[in-house]
């Protein structure tokens, strides 16, 4: 889509590659807070495809570089990388959403009701995880604890739980109990 594009005029199409299972849709939520669903915006979404084979096949990337050199979650960096965590987190029970404002560069990956508590989560692609918009968000609100997945081992730190990319799925689902 072009820049400046509205959701209105590709409405249909949207909804069509959605309804055929083509497509992930997540909706953004206005706050990160409980319930989730109550602040859930259907004007802004983002939109996933369905697979990173797909995605790898549509932008032409080689695939000896992502099977062979192992390089899928740093080459390509966040792209395939918060794909693969929308795709993980499809499979489960746990609504799934994305925060930003209009007026603020900070974006929070995927917002998550798990139990009785809303998470913001952070998808990094490496084990370099620098990055100012969860600290930012965290800071602003103080009650929250925030997720961070990448590359890194476990961290568990007073604002911020760091779990592994390979095994967070299994992390949030024991966590929504």
């Amino acid at each position: 889509m072009k820049s400046g594009a509205r959701a209105a005029s590709f409405e249909k199409a949207i909804q069509w590659l959605h309804d055929a299972g083509l497509i992930y849709k997540v909706n953004r939520v206005s706050a990160v807070k409980m319930p989730l669903k109550f602040y859930e915006e259907f004007r802004a979404f983002k939109v996933f495809m369905l697979d990173i084979g797909l995605m790898g096949a549509m932008v032409a990337a080689p695939a000896a570089a992502m099977l062979v050199k192992n390089t899928i979650f740093t080459e390509y960096k966040g792209a395939f990388t918060e794909l693969f965590v929308c795709m993980q987190l499809q499979g489960t029970d746990i609504p799934t959403f994305y925060h930003s404002l209009e007026n603020s560069r900070i974006e929070i990956d995927f917002a998550v009701q798990l139990g009785t508590e809303v998470y913001p989560i952070e998808v990094k692609a490496e084990e370099n995880v620098k990055s100012k918009s969860m600290q930012t968000f965290i800071k602003k609100h103080p009650e929250l604890k925030g997720i961070r997945l990448s590359m890194k081992p476990r961290i568990t730190q007073d604002w911020l739980e760091c779990i592994p990319l390979y095994g967070f799925r299994e992390e949030l689902i024991r966590m929504d109990k």
